[in-house]
């Protein structure tokens, strides 16, 4: 019998590509094997968002409600977890940089972040609305009272406030403010009207400051969700989705959400 030498030479190709592609899947890790092999969770933060992330910059430590989450993250991956300071108008620059493995601390769902980077399941529904003076809070009850010239809006740079802020209030006096962690005693001393942010933070800072009132927390102006900003690694975002999932069946959740959002 004849055969064919040239169908001898793709029979032999085609095995040793077969026999190829398991080595090379083994060669191929996932973020979530890095995490665990380095024993060391990165996580970025703002520090600079009650109650979700603060940086205590005497010494230097992170609280707040997603850096107990990040805790808890650590501890169901088994590895130790280390903060990397960031800031919203870096927070992208230093995802796409690597600088860590995952982003929490009140990071609204966008489009825009979908682009370059997955999402866990959202943890937080929501939306922006307004907060001021308690005695000026019936005068900005809808943007188009909020989006007039001489009203004074604050909004600390390069997140969803301000992109927010910008696109429902151009009319208005726009003031961007860069510590995020001072601009609502800005609000109490009389210089700025209003700032318009995510309702749960209003409420925050609402018990935090008397002077304050949210307006229509229950009621935003617009839709969103929080979420943990994830790299495009399918076996980190499954492992993120099960203990966020877990967390919410178990109680975990609404212990860490009673002590900081009630």
């Amino acid at each position: 019998m004849t055969v064919n030498r040239s169908f001898v030479l793709c029979a032999a190709l085609l095995l040793g590509l077969a026999a190829s592609v398991p080595a090379a899947r083994a060669q191929q890790s996932s973020r979530l094997d890095e995490i665990i092999a380095r024993g060391t969770l990165r996580v970025g933060s703002t520090g600079d968002y009650k109650p979700f992330t603060y940086l205590d910059k005497a010494t230097n430590q992170f609280s707040g409600f997603d850096i107990d989450f990040a805790e808890d993250l650590g501890k169901a991956l088994g590895v130790k977890v280390e903060f990397v300071p960031t800031s919203w108008p870096n927070l992208m620059k230093d995802f796409e940089a690597g600088k860590f493995d995952v982003a929490m601390g009140g990071i609204s769902v966008t489009l825009e972040r979908q682009k370059k980077a997955f999402f866990s399941e959202a943890y937080l529904r929501e939306g922006k609305t307004a907060i001021a003076r308690c005695e000026n809070k019936d005068r900005f009850q809808t943007l188009e009272q909020i989006n007039r010239p001489g009203v004074r809006v604050i909004t600390n740079p390069g997140g969803t406030n301000e992109k927010f802020a910008r696109a429902n209030a151009a009319s208005a006096e726009i003031k961007v403010y860069g510590d995020n962690t001072t601009i609502f005693d800005e609000l109490v001393k009389g210089n700025a009207d209003l700032m318009m942010t995510d309702s749960s933070e209003t409420l925050y800072q609402q018990r935090l400051k008397p002077q304050l009132c949210a307006i229509h927390p229950d009621k935003p102006f617009d839709f969103a969700e929080k979420a943990y900003m994830l790299p495009r690694d399918p076996a980190l975002k499954a492992f993120v989705d099960q203990w966020l999932h877990i967390a919410k069946e178990s109680g975990a959740y609404q212990a860490i959400y009673a002590k900081w959002l009630q």
